[in-house]
């Protein structure tokens, strides 16, 4: 079904911006879709919004994932573990998260955005990890925990997960930002894939919406993955402007859910 042409410029607009920071920081996508759809493009539904979000986001990073695979930014045997353990953690969390009532899930949402932002900054005056990551013995069991913890964050919130992966990827095996944002993508398909089949097969997607962000996603992750290239030689720009990037989305979200979207 068509949306309102009324919506057809907010909506390629916002699947812009979702683009671009998928193609920026790898996450953030369901971060801005979920506001922007209830808030700009005027989605009535919470509900819904998360499960046209999903849809969109999954869609915008496999477009996004093709891009910095060519750039060499994905580690796939890392990316492989974490995806597979999160799969399972996004399913149950997309059943748990439909039974919460909207408002509240979107103020728990920007709860927890605030404090992953928070972690990334101290990260950032700690100093970050440089090198090639890889699979091993010794970082696999605190990749597998993470991605099942971050699946079921992800399916709860009913979220791509790249804001969570990301961290995820820092802390749980020491990746660099560029590639920590590469590889999150694999994750961030997988988690929006089982995410939005939950809530599609709820009726709980706006399909026409939906198809407007992906075309407006595609070009947005082209100038997201342009920026990278300039901001990962740069020590700590790219953690900075992923915590900016959630602290400000997340107190929007936070003021709207308190006063009642």
């Amino acid at each position: 079904m068509m949306p309102d042409p009324a919506l057809l410029a907010p909506s390629l607009a916002a699947g812009g911006l979702v683009g671009f920071s998928l193609g920026l920081v790898g996450g953030g996508g369901s971060i801005l879709a979920v506001p922007l759809l209830v808030f700009l493009v005027g989605v009535g539904s919470p509900h819904v919004a998360i499960g046209t979000a999903a849809v969109a986001v999954a869609a915008n990073a496999l477009i996004g994932l093709f891009q910095h695979a060519r750039a060499g930014h994905v580690r796939w045997p890392c990316a492989a573990l974490f995806s597979s353990l999160g799969v399972a953690g996004a399913v149950l969390g997309a059943r748990l998260g439909q039974a919460v009532e909207g408002r509240v899930l979107l103020a728990l949402f920007a709860l927890l955005m605030a404090a992953v932002a928070a972690l990334m900054l101290a990260r950032r005056r700690a100093g970050g990890a440089a090198g090639v990551p890889r699979l091993s013995l010794s970082n696999a069991p605190r990749l597998a925990g993470a991605g099942l913890s971050v699946g079921a964050l992800s399916g709860f919130f009913g979220i791509g997960g790249g804001f969570l992966i990301v961290p995820g990827l820092v802390f749980s095996a020491g990746f660099p930002m560029a590639y920590a944002i590469g590889t999150s993508l694999v994750a961030v398909s997988a988690f929006g894939i089982a995410t939005a089949a939950t809530y599609a097969a709820s009726g709980l997607v706006d399909w026409g919406i939906a198809a407007l962000f992906v075309a407006g996603g595609a070009a947005g992750s082209l100038l997201g993955l342009a920026a990278v290239k300039r901001l990962a030689v740069k020590r700590g720009a790219l953690e900075t402007v992923f915590a900016v990037l959630i602290l400000s989305v997340a107190s929007y979200t936070l003021w709207r859910s308190a006063t009642g979207l």
